[in-house]
């Protein structure tokens, strides 16, 4: 299970990489803001992951919400604090949530696999 987080990561840095070095100057810029939307300010960097965890759940994109999980887990928030971030994205978004939450969960059970001291 643990190689969905490594399958996930190669395929996000291989496309990147593709899609940067087309040079446009649009999409370059737009990667940009999205870099700079989640660097601190008044709200921290784990602040604005788990609400872009929320927002992505909502909006139902899986390779947002994965990322998201990746990057709540690596600013330190726990399991816990992530099934509450989970439940506000049920609650806003609905029931057509819910596939979208099993995958965040197995992608998580994942990421726990491979960084066993991070729940």
């Amino acid at each position: 299970m643990a190689d969905r987080v490594d399958a996930f990561n190669e395929f996000r840095s291989r496309m990147n990489e593709r899609i940067l070095g087309t040079d446009h100057r649009v999409i370059k810029r737009f990667f940009g803001v999205d870099t700079l939307t989640y660097e601190p300010g008044a709200l921290d960097v784990r602040t604005k992951e788990l609400l872009g965890l929320v927002a992505s759940s909502v909006l139902r994109c899986d390779d947002c919400i994965a990322y998201h999980v990746q990057r709540c887990k690596e600013e330190g928030v726990s399991d816990a604090e992530l099934l509450d971030a989970f439940s506000v994205a049920l609650v806003v978004g609905g029931s057509i949530v819910i596939p979208h939450l099993r995958r965040a969960m197995e992608f998580l059970d994942a990421w726990n696999a491979k960084n066993p001291r991070t729940t």
